[in-house]
């Protein structure tokens, strides 16, 4: 049940077939911790099976058996929507304190209003914050256009928030509370099935549900956790997509006569796949992420490699002799259509208040200065929106002022300039040795899990490069897409909690090296764990002292989440105890 992944789904879709012998190089890499592919079914390695509690589990707890079958089918969604309604209850909780505009919630919140009431933001007056949050029933929406520099559909949903509560801190804050909830919930599931394990699945929900960052980030109307939902969502429709493909190749291959699968050359380089709706539904989520930041074109790009690597490793494993070109025949341009098209239709189609209506910002460029030229047979508002587009990319690579709190991506795993969205300082504090009292809301990410995430990813690697682990290979990918292309703008004014997007990969990450610590269960074999030897005499010492390691580590996890509870939540607490809490002097 705890394993990182059953026997036959180790090593990478790429792995040799069954029986052969390994490579020279295998050989060699063997002394760094390579493993060569377990033997296995071919159908277990291409749709592997989910672990299950042993029987020894159940007796121990003393339930029947015809029980713990149905307590199986339960955990898959009970256990997966039990997390999520804890994170829920914590991310919600007294969600409209602050009662302030915090940070640049002073952007988002009212550019949403004005998108939903009116199809366009707004130029709103400098001073208008304190009236908003008085009386917003008596502030008007400024009929001029707002200059903005981020798509809208982020907007959009904060807007939606308002629009079911009002023009309030708990309305604009409301639906990426509820987003960052569900995406608790979808990291269980994503997990559950990438590790083929629900302990596993919820483990990872369950670190996702106490980081700081991400809690910080589902209590604030800004525009990246909206965009870490639609990364995650468009993982979790790629992975459905991966096991979907696979089955239909499985399904299409031979059977001996002792019922066992065959792989088949020409079936594995020759079959079509069809129409894929998950790949669709995940160009779907990629075109949403990139109608929020445009950070979201890298994920696309990211993800659409590795999707394609996917296939040419289910096409090996069904026996093709030629992968690449297969894929390249046959799956190629069909993942293209699938996603590329249908996100960038999907991010035009965002601005559709902006199109619609003629007081936009930019939105009579064509009619005016843009007049002329060699692409005037394009419709105005086409000719109008590339031109708006353009003058924001120049906006963004060219924005280099200094701020209190940017920091440099290369500190961002080890938390190096977390940034203050809100401060408070009150005198007369009875309980506090100075006298003073502080409140603050510290985008932080939890700091055990975030440097255990930095001990994950080098065993991520490391398992990606020597154990051939395609699991491993997609984590890094997520984080890789979420991270790494920050680092070509280190001229920029860049800031810490854009790390949100990629926090579910490292709590993926986390969850894989404990799934390691834990191992298999006495007497499994080897490939779960650390690479024991079959029928190991230690196994049951070894899982024990894996198991208290594991449980150590998330209790340590947990008790640092609870610890820095204030200063995610803006709660008042002696200016001490506050102190107490700035573990680094760049915290402060």
């Amino acid at each position: 049940m705890t394993s990182t992944a059953p026997e036959a789904q180790q090593g990478n879709d790429a792995g040799d077939h069954t029986g052969e012998q390994p490579h020279s190089w295998q050989q060699r890499l063997r002394r760094f911790g390579h493993s060569p592919r377990p033997e296995a079914g071919l159908r277990e390695r291409l749709i592997p099976p989910y672990t299950r509690p042993g029987r020894q589990f159940w007796s121990v707890l003393a339930v029947p058996p015809v029980l713990a079958g149905h307590l199986v089918r339960w955990a898959a969604w009970g256990g997966p929507l039990l997390v999520a309604a804890v994170a829920g209850v914590l991310r919600f909780w007294n969600l409209g304190s602050p009662k302030a505009v915090i940070f640049d919630e002073t952007y988002y919140a009212k550019d949403a209003w004005a998108l939903v009431n009116q199809g366009y933001e707004g130029s709103w007056p400098k001073d208008i914050d304190k009236k908003i949050l008085n009386d917003p029933s008596s502030v008007d929406i400024p009929v001029d256009p707002g200059y903005v520099v981020h798509p809208p559909v982020g907007k959009w949903i904060i807007g939606l928030g308002e629009q079911l509560f009002g023009f309030t801190p708990f309305g604009w804050r409301f639906m990426v509370a509820l987003l960052g909830t569900v995406s608790v919930l979808m990291l269980c599931r994503i997990g559950r099935r990438l590790f083929r394990s629900t302990f596993l699945g919820c483990l990872a929900g369950t670190l996702l549900a106490v980081d700081g960052l991400h809690f910080v980030m589902s209590r604030t109307a800004l525009l990246d956790l909206v965009l870490m939902f639609f990364v995650l969502a468009s993982f979790g429709c790629l992975l459905i997509d991966r096991d979907w493909a696979r089955r239909k190749l499985a399904g299409a291959l031979p059977v001996d006569e002792e019922g066992i699968l065959r792989p088949d050359a020409r079936i594995a380089e020759t079959l079509r796949l069809g129409w894929r709706p998950w790949r669709i539904a995940a160009g779907l989520m990629l075109g949403l992420a990139f109608a929020t930041k445009w950070n979201g074109l890298y994920i696309l790009a990211a993800f659409g490699v590795m999707a394609v690597l996917w296939d040419v490793g289910a096409r090996r494993t069904a026996g093709a002799v030629q992968p690449y070109r297969a894929v390249v025949l046959r799956d190629l341009l069909p993942a293209f259509v699938s996603t590329v098209p249908v996100a960038i239709a999907t991010y035009v189609v965002s601005w559709t208040g902006w199109i619609v209506t003629d007081k936009g910002y930019y939105r009579n460029w064509a009619a005016t200065e843009g007049k002329g030229g060699s692409w005037t047979w394009l419709p105005d508002w086409l000719r109008s929106l590339w031109h708006y587009e353009n003058q924001v990319y120049e906006f963004h690579v060219g924005l280099t002022s200094g701020h209190t709190y940017q920091s440099n991506p290369w500190s961002w795993i080890v938390l190096g300039r977390p940034v203050s969205y809100f401060y408070e300082e009150k005198t007369g504090c009875a309980t506090s040795a100075t006298g003073k009292c502080a409140r603050e809301v510290l985008a932080l990410g939890t700091p055990l899990l975030w440097w255990a995430a930095c001990v994950a990813l080098l065993y991520v690697l490391w398992r990606w490069f020597f154990r051939r682990d395609w699991r491993a290979g997609a984590i890094a990918c997520g984080v890789a897409a979420g991270w790494v292309p920050w680092f070509f703008y280190q001229e920029r004014t860049i800031f810490l909690f854009y790390a949100v997007v990629f926090v579910p990969f490292l709590c993926l990450a986390v969850t894989m090296m404990i799934g390691a610590l834990l191992g298999p269960a006495a007497g499994t074999g080897t490939r779960h764990g650390l690479g024991m030897d079959k029928a190991d005499p230690t196994g049951e010492r070894r899982r024990t002292l894996g198991a208290i390691a594991a449980g150590v580590l998330v209790l340590l996890i947990v008790w640092n989440f609870v610890y820095f509870w204030p200063i995610y939540t803006g709660t008042s607490i002696p200016e001490d105890s506050w102190r107490d809490r700035m573990w680094l002097d760049t915290w402060v």
